[in-house]
């Protein structure tokens, strides 16, 4: 398999950034009077999962534009930002299914084995978190995150080659929940909003998807997706069929 410079980074998996956290939580225990540790371990493990999968979608364009020089053209002409949004998200997944496309392979070919994706994104999530304190401390989001995976099946994503998420309903926890708790985590605008949700809010039965849990599903199956397409990209530069 060709290697360039940033081939280990984006193979890499964001699972190693929860397996990090949960090892480096377990010293403090899970007695009640840990509980206020919850959100701030919370929101900078949710931090250090998007900065990692925003650097590593800017670091996949890179590598686009190294070996196509009219994608690279393309490129230079809209600056990439810092690639938070779903939206983000679908077009450098469109872009790197039509790299492998012009390269030789048909989407219908790609084979990404997505049981294996899926199937795997939830034990890694569930192993990762079962009986540590980050999951007793939001036992009820825990539960929840295992209720809402039940409902996620292997048609609901990479169905076509301009679909990341073809099923509305991860779309919309990501556009509405995922991301707007990133804006709100890295901007700190929560500080001055009031801490507890309203009782419409409460009301809301979208208000389970407002998780952590559920925000690290999915951005671990992304990661899982664009690893999978990254590494037939890679299969077909080795073989030759390169622009």
């Amino acid at each position: 398999m060709r290697y360039n410079l940033h081939t280990d980074f984006i193979l890499s998996s964001t699972v190693d950034v929860l397996e990090d956290a949960v090892t480096a939580s377990k010293a403090v225990g899970s007695g009640i009077e840990t509980f206020s540790l919850n959100d701030y371990l919370m929101q900078s493990l949710f931090l250090k999962m998007t900065g990692f999968q925003e650097q590593k979608m800017k670091c996949i364009c890179w590598e686009l534009a190294t070996f196509d020089y009219e994608y690279r053209y393309e490129f230079s002409k809209s600056p990439l930002g810092e690639c938070p949004t779903y939206k983000d998200k679908q077009k450098i997944y469109t872009q790197l299914v039509l790299q492998i496309k012009k390269n030789g392979l048909e989407f219908g070919d790609l084979n990404l084995n997505k049981t294996v994706i899926l199937n795997s994104t939830i034990s890694d999530i569930s192993n990762t978190f079962e009986d540590t304190n980050l999951s007793i401390w939001a036992q009820q989001n825990f539960n929840t995150f295992k209720e809402f995976c039940s409902s996620v099946q292997t048609g609901h994503f990479a169905n076509t080659e301009k679909s990341l998420f073809s099923d509305p309903k991860l779309q919309d926890i990501y556009e509405n929940h995922l991301y707007r708790q990133r804006n709100r985590t890295a901007h700190n605008t929560s500080s001055y909003q009031q801490n507890l949700p309203t009782l419409k809010t409460l009301l809301d039965p979208k208000y389970d998807n407002l998780n952590y849990f559920i925000y690290f599903f999915l951005l671990v199956l992304i990661d899982k997706i664009f690893i999978a397409l990254y590494k037939k990209y890679l299969e077909i530069l080795d073989n030759g069929q390169t622009t």
